[in-house]
């Protein structure tokens, strides 16, 4: 007799209150078609609305349902490893809780699971947001990647966090101690047979986006600082080019001096002092937030603290 899988499914919830009853019943429906051993973790980041509540009386009638509340709001990515940390499925299955993750790809995430891949990812065939939003989010996205040396190949462009992970990966992944991080660029870190499938991008169920372009600024530079140094190389570099720059200069000024004698320029030299200091501030400032990513790691405070919790 072959042994069913135990699949865990875990959604990071942030006001969704009105979503959760639909959440957990798209995924039941879809994970019962491939086993009856299963656990949905909702991790609450501890949102303004009542979500907790609305967890809370699902798991009442439903001991599938696990919860836990964090006592502040700690970040989407927090509330991913939380629920990795305390899933004891044989695989993972990450989600969002807005339902654009559509719970009919679960049987096609494990299909590839069951066929060797530790990770499999979710590869979107188009975002559904509006054209601004979409033409935005690649101009973004180009850039962040570029900074974070997050290198994607064509089978890895527009992946999301709708993603299968197996015990192995769980195992390796919450090795990773990094106070902050990000998901995606964790598993890409870590390794392992990978794969992908193509999904498509679904309407929000209800409301709207919580990531604002503030939340996305801060986002990318946690990725960015926390993933790789290329900010300070390019500080350099900079530095470079522009002592380049003055130097050839140097030697202009004096050779016009020694042929046509001393030439006035007093607004041009002030404006060039004023480049030279805004780009030793820039650099300044730029290790300045290593410093400071650096300060807050090796506090060593523990990334979350669960305030309440229901069915663990």
């Amino acid at each position: 007799m072959v042994k069913e899988p135990i699949i865990s499914i875990v959604s990071p919830v942030y006001n969704a209150e009105k979503i959760i009853p639909e959440l957990v019943r798209r995924i039941e429906e879809e994970v019962i078609k491939i086993t009856s051993n299963y656990e949905i973790i909702l991790v609450e980041d501890c949102g303004p609305d009542n979500s907790w509540e609305a967890i809370c009386l699902v798991a009442e009638s439903n001991k599938n349902v696990k919860g836990i509340r964090f006592s502040r709001n700690f970040g989407q990515h927090i509330a991913i490893k939380s629920g990795l940390e305390i899933s004891k499925g044989d695989c993972c299955i990450v989600m969002d809780c807005d339902l654009q993750d559509n719970p009919k790809y679960i049987k096609d995430l494990v299909l590839k699971w069951n066929e060797g891949y530790d990770i499999v990812f979710t590869q979107k065939e188009k975002r559904a947001h509006s054209k601004f939003k979409n033409i935005t989010a690649v101009i973004f996205n180009k850039v962040f990647n570029y900074l974070a040396d997050n290198k994607l190949t064509k089978s890895s462009k527009d992946v999301g966090s709708y993603s299968l992970v197996s015990r192995k990966a769980i195992d390796a992944f919450i090795k990773c101690n990094d106070y902050q991080f990000h998901y995606l660029m964790v598993l890409r870190w870590i390794g392992f047979k990978t794969d992908s499938i193509i999904i498509k991008h679904e309407q929000r169920y209800e409301g709207e986006s919580s990531y604002n372009l503030k939340k996305l600024i801060e986002h990318a530079i946690v990725g960015v600082i926390y993933q790789s140094d290329k900010l300070l190389r390019l500080s350099i570099y900079l530095g470079f080019v522009f002592s380049m720059i003055s130097f050839i200069g140097i030697i202009l000024v004096l050779a016009r001096y020694f042929t046509s004698g001393f030439l006035t320029g007093w607004a041009s030299m002030v404006v060039i002092m004023l480049l030279g200091i805004g780009l030793i501030l820039m650099a300044i400032g730029i290790l300045g937030l290593y410093l400071g990513k650096m300060f807050e790691q090796v506090k060593n405070r523990p990334q979350y603290l669960i305030d309440k919790s229901v069915n663990l």
